[in-house]
């Protein structure tokens, strides 16, 4: 009985799955073939003014992210999809990297879907997934969402097409990877720990008067 009951439970997760992924089939599909391994990409970050879930307003580079590293994702709250299980795996990085977030690292969800993801949206998202300081859910006009979007290449006509992917950072070198799909925490660290070990080697920045 157990047995069938598990069948039947993979069977309907199966079908959920894929009736799920009808709405992001062909921009979904189309990242993940293109690019299933991490590919490293430099980024120029905009440093746009954009609103966070408390409704302040803050420089996307200067404030935001400042010169931590950073952890990016990008999502939209009425997503049933891909969405919810990349902010439940931030969920799990915030818990695992513990004091670091907002001290050595920043963690920065953005919408796709910043027409209807107003503060108070992102601030109830945020709390389903016990979103503490140091992770920002940020969106504000389309224009300045848009320009953030473009700057990481994860725009889409469509927001409903977005790419899955995380995207891990150091602002200072502009080195970013990106991990499409579904990384795993460990991956994530492991990026973040190699980034934090590039810059305690880097010499010290040369200061031009």
């Amino acid at each position: 009985m157990q047995r069938a009951l598990a069948v039947v439970a993979a069977l309907a997760l199966a079908t959920a799955m894929s009736g799920a992924r009808a709405h992001d089939h062909a921009g979904h599909l189309q990242h993940e073939a293109a690019a299933r391994a991490p590919s490293t990409v430099r980024i120029h970050l905009p440093d746009t003014a954009l609103t966070d879930q408390d409704g302040r307003t803050a420089r996307f580079k200067s404030q935001t992210v400042g010169d931590r590293l950073v952890l990016i994702t990008f999502v939209y709250t009425t997503c049933t999809t891909v969405c919810p299980p990349l902010t439940a795996l931030f969920a799990d990085l915030q818990q695992r990297l513990g004091a670091r977030v907002g001290r050595d690292v920043s963690m920065v969800t953005v919408t796709v879907d910043p027409l209807r993801d107003t503060p108070a949206r992102l601030k109830a998202y945020a709390a389903q997934y016990n979103a503490g300081p140091g992770w920002s859910f940020l969106g504000g006009s389309k224009q300045a969402v848009d320009e953030v979007l473009n700057a990481f290449g994860v725009y889409t006509p469509n927001f409903a097409d977005h790419p899955a992917v995380v995207l891990v950072g150091d602002p200072r070198s502009g080195e970013w990877t990106r991990l499409f799909g579904f990384p795993g925490a460990d991956q994530i660290l492991a990026r973040l720990d190699q980034l934090q070990a590039a810059r305690h080697d880097a010499p010290p920045a040369a200061h031009h008067h």
